[in-house]
């Protein structure tokens, strides 16, 4: 079953003389849905690629480490393409105008992209498709991000999943080979045709940002960069369960910017998930294969949400915690900004913070630690951070953001009461007992011993002074008391159930 795909497509009787692949957060070659339907549906089938001026002129920062990533992997993809007697037309542009005017420049007669489930892409789509209809050309999408999408799971009322444990039972029990299986696009390649004209992929440059830190962080974009760490994270996955929690130790597989981009298929990681847990691969798996799917159903968890409940990307999935009172003015933007910078005086929420400001990379504990922190003990409104981490991650992807956010603010689809709020220094103490990560991060921290380092404001006055630590000075005294927060906290939710 490992080698296994699939060879399918819903238009059996529809044939094209030529097509063209709109490529966007999919940025490989192999196991690509899109790609299959049209090569296999196809005499002759183009491929594009289009750099969204839409999405690119709104990015605060004219350094982003996800556009470099984007550029260097659309210049991998064009080189693989090219190798396979295609290539890659790549462009700048809104989508709704310059999507519809190649398809007609080239006249092909459909447009295959995948399915994106945002908000924003999906009015994007439906503006192509109508443009394109116009034009009589056919626009077909299809399911490529997910393992299941839309309707495919539901309860048994025929309604959508609102918890996840029923969601991941459904899931389980529906999964199988076929599901998992590759799409096996070089069996068509043949159908792939070359750009009439050269277009080289722009520069950074010439795309109006700068280099940034990405390489030096050692981040390999593209579907090679892909593959090497998933080979690396295969001889680790027996041991994800009991080591993916702690910051300083090498646990997660860090694939998550390459599932963001599409570098590399969610049925590929799925499958050899699947696989180990059952005990059918050459590399062990047992709990820790089986906890990192888990991780991979939530992903498709948080589209399920999404798409049936779009109104999750403004406002509380569930609509009375709209009503919440959180704190606004001067007071509360002077503690948003210092969450923002890791100045909040907690030593493992402030690390958080500058890894993801150093980096653009958060570790998946931390990144409840610090949401919890914002909402539950500054009592900032979830959707401040929510957009600060939208702005600042590598992987930035809404579902599983918004997903996030809401799990950790108790405002979302989780069964868990309101009252699950992280103590920020119990949690620092278990997940980084060592301080290690801590002193990566906080240097100015890094004297203090390992009981003190996780609370320094409970450290005696000579540790402090041996450590060159004045809090108030060097470090900050803490932004708030931990138990009196918790108390506003249990006060706010009550006030808005109410």
């Amino acid at each position: 079953m490992a080698g296994a795909t699939r060879d399918v497509h819903p238009y059996t009787t529809m044939r094209y003389q030529s097509s063209l692949v709109w490529f966007r957060r999919d940025l490989r070659v192999d196991d690509h849905a899109a790609l299959f339907r049209a090569l296999k549906a196809s005499e002759r089938a183009y491929c594009v690629f289009l750099f969204d001026r839409d999405i690119l002129d709104a990015l605060p920062s004219r350094q982003d480490r996800r556009v470099e990533f984007i550029r260097e992997s659309v210049v991998e993809l064009a080189s693989e393409l090219e190798n396979m007697g295609g290539g890659l037309i790549t462009l700048q542009g809104a989508p709704a105008e310059a999507i519809p005017r190649l398809a007609q420049e080239l006249g092909v007669e459909a447009v295959f992209a995948n399915t994106d489930y945002e908000p924003l892409a999906v009015r994007r789509d439906a503006q192509v498709a109508e443009q394109l209809g116009r034009l009589g050309i056919a626009f077909h999408s299809y399911k490529d991000q997910v393992v299941f999408d839309k309707d495919e799971l539901l309860t048994g009322s025929g309604s959508a999943f609102s918890v996840y444990t029923p969601y991941k039972n459904a899931w389980l029990r529906k999964v199988d080979g076929f599901f998992l299986s590759a799409y096996p696009v070089r069996r068509y390649i043949h159908a792939l045709r070359p750009p009439p004209t050269g277009t080289p992929v722009p520069s950074l440059a010439a795309l109006g940002f700068s280099t940034t830190n990405l390489f030096d962080l050692g981040v390999i974009p593209g579907a090679r960069g892909a593959e090497q760490l998933f080979e690396d994270f295969k001889s680790r996955m027996s041991g994800y369960a009991a080591a993916r929690d702690f910051p300083a130790v090498k646990g997660p597989s860090y694939l998550s910017v390459h599932l963001r981009f599409g570098t590399i298929s969610v049925r590929t990681l799925a499958r050899e998930a699947w696989l180990a847990w059952r005990g059918n691969t050459a590399y062990p798996g047992g709990h820790g294969a089986e906890v990192w799917l888990s991780e991979l159903i939530w992903r498709d968890f948080y589209f399920h949400i999404l798409h049936h409940h779009p109104h999750v990307s403004s406002g509380a999935f569930r609509p009375e915690y709209d009503a919440i009172e959180w704190e606004t003015g001067e007071t509360a933007d002077l503690h948003f900004s210092a969450w923002c910078e890791g100045r909040t005086g907690y030593p493992l929420v402030d690390a958080a913070m500058r890894q993801l400001a150093r980096t653009g990379y958060m570790h998946n504990r931390l990144r409840m630690v610090a949401a919890s922190f914002l909402v539950k003990d500054m009592g900032i409104d979830w959707r401040r951070g929510e957009a600060h981490f939208a702005m600042h991650l590598n992987d930035f992807d809404m579902a599983a953001n918004n997903g996030g956010w809401q799990w950790a603010a108790s405002t979302g689809c989780d069964a868990q009461p309101y009252f699950r709020i992280f103590n920020p220094v119990l949690q620092s103490k278990r997940f980084d007992p060592h301080g290690k990560f801590i002193r990566r991060y906080v240097p100015e921290l890094a004297a203090l011993s390992d009981r003190a380092i996780h609370a320094p404001w409970l450290a005696g006055a000579a540790e402090l002074a041996k450590a060159d630590i004045r809090l108030g000075d060097n470090y900050p005294e803490p932004a708030v008391d931990h138990a009196l927060a918790r108390q506003r906290t249990l006060e706010r939710f009550k006030a808005a159930r109410r």
